[in-house]
């Protein structure tokens, strides 16, 4: 599993998203993830690829992430 990290541009505003990218390695996810920003692109909002890392428990804060900050 994998995640990308998103920048999107509306005028002077900017902010960020994240997505869960289904793929088999790295390389692949990183396709998907920069097409996936290409498709996005038909409106007025710009997305624009940040990252892409593999992540085992993505967006999930749970007893193990706080145990790790603690």
């Amino acid at each position: 599993m994998f995640m990308a990290e998103f920048k999107l541009r509306f005028g002077d505003k900017e902010w960020y998203v994240r997505r869960i990218v289904e793929a088999s390695s790295l390389e692949e996810a990183e396709e998907k993830a920069k097409r996936y920003a290409e498709l996005m692109n038909r409106g007025e909002v710009k997305w624009e690829l940040g990252y892409v890392i593999e992540a085992r428990r993505p967006l999930i804060i749970g007893d193990e992430e706080l145990k790790r900050l603690s």
